[in-house]
């Protein structure tokens, strides 16, 4: 068969794919809707910026010197301070989650200070939620070591005080924001080319078309590239939008190159793609499909990534794990490209890695689809 045949064979199939896909209702809500329920979730909803935590500071004898400490407590933009007499007056607030934490200045501060002696200071925290419970501790470990400082300045006049400056690059303000808003965009494009395609496909072989398509004379290869390549623009279609939102309707910086960002999303959706036509070649069923695309695609993408949890803290059984899972490789390399820039090593590193897992798909997909054809 000539090549101009093989041609317009292939950009009927792709023709008839893109109707189908405008038609169909549930494409648009995967592709576009379903992506700004997301963005604007991480965008306005989630947070892991932890600002005035409750906490309740019982001064168990009212002094100047424990009045001024208790006044570096409440000076904290990090703590929300309710001030007391007696623990006992806030133990229920703990249990109850109402404050996260009880800073206990004692009676004795004053004496040991004055003394010479190393005064304690007691910090109870809720240890349900260790995050909360490592920030109140670390924190009121800082606002203590503030109000000593700024003691010694006051009291000490030989030489300058010694300060300490930092500076935190890429992310000056340390917002949650800038980082959990790219991480999402590479979630929704696992749900696009992963959920999506995997439904379209088994959609098509609930109705019967698909038997009727491996009865004409195009190859598994020419069929399963004429699906997917719509989806692939797509999939792109629906980047370009989550990152227009998040450069300028969230603010999230954007430091790297269009060719960058292209580039690495181009990459990530082969290995999506194929996926979701293995799943649905292998189960033929919208229903399971579905559920299947969930638990191998979004969740490993969501949990597994790097996206909330740090990969170098899992179990080292898990740590393997996440070699295979394509969001690993996306996320960290869309971070660098909203807030650092390009870094074509890493770049070229991770979309290497993304093209093999994709390939692997596809030559499963592709030889399971041979099977039913012949």
């Amino acid at each position: 068969m000539s090549t101009s045949s093989r041609a317009r064979r292939f950009a009927a199939l792709v023709r008839k794919e893109s109707y189908q896909a405008i038609r169909d209702p549930s494409t648009i809500l995967i592709a576009f809707v379903l992506p700004l329920i997301l963005l604007f979730l991480f965008g306005y909803g989630v947070s892991l910026d932890t600002t005035r935590t409750r906490i309740a500071l019982v001064l168990e004898q009212a002094t100047p010197l424990t009045q001024d400490l208790a006044a570096s407590f409440q000076a904290s933009r990090y703590f929300s301070v309710t001030v007391g007499r007696d623990r006992r007056m806030f133990e229920n607030d703990l249990v109850l989650g109402k404050v996260r934490g009880i800073v206990v200045i004692s009676a004795d501060f004053a004496t040991d200070y004055a003394a010479g002696n190393r005064p304690q200071i007691q910090v109870l925290v809720d240890g349900s939620d260790p995050n909360t419970a490592n920030f109140v501790q670390n924190y009121a470990q800082g606002a203590v070591a503030n109000w000593e400082r700024q003691r010694r300045s006051e009291t000490v006049a030989a030489g300058p005080p010694i300060s300490i400056e930092q500076r935190f690059w890429f992310n000056p303000e340390l917002t949650s924001r800038n980082f959990l808003v790219p991480g999402s965009i590479a979630i929704v494009m696992t749900l696009v080319g992963t959920l999506l395609t995997s439904l379209v496909v088994a959609r098509e072989w609930e109705r019967g078309t698909m038997e009727a398509m491996m009865a004409t004379p195009v190859t598994a290869a020419e069929l399963l590239a004429g699906k997917i390549l719509p989806y692939f623009l797509l999939g792109l279609a629906s980047m370009t939008l989550c990152v227009l939102l998040a450069v300028f309707l969230f603010g999230v910086p954007f430091r790297g190159s269009v060719a960058a960002l292209y580039a690495l999303s181009a990459a990530f959706l082969i290995p999506a793609l194929g996926q979701g036509l293995l799943i649905s070649t292998a189960t033929k069923n919208q229903f399971l499909a579905s559920q299947i695309a969930l638990t191998s695609g979004f969740l490993p993408a969501f949990l597994l990534s790097g996206f909330l949890f740090e990969i170098n803290s899992m179990p080292r059984i898990i740590q393997w794990i996440t070699i295979i899972v394509p969001a690993r490789y996306l996320i960290p390399s869309l971070q660098t490209v909203f807030l650092a820039g390009d870094i074509w090593p890493m770049f070229a590193r991770s979309i290497a890695v993304m093209l093999t897992i994709g390939g692997i798909m596809f030559v499963l997909a592709a030889r399971s689809t041979r099977k039913r054809i012949g």
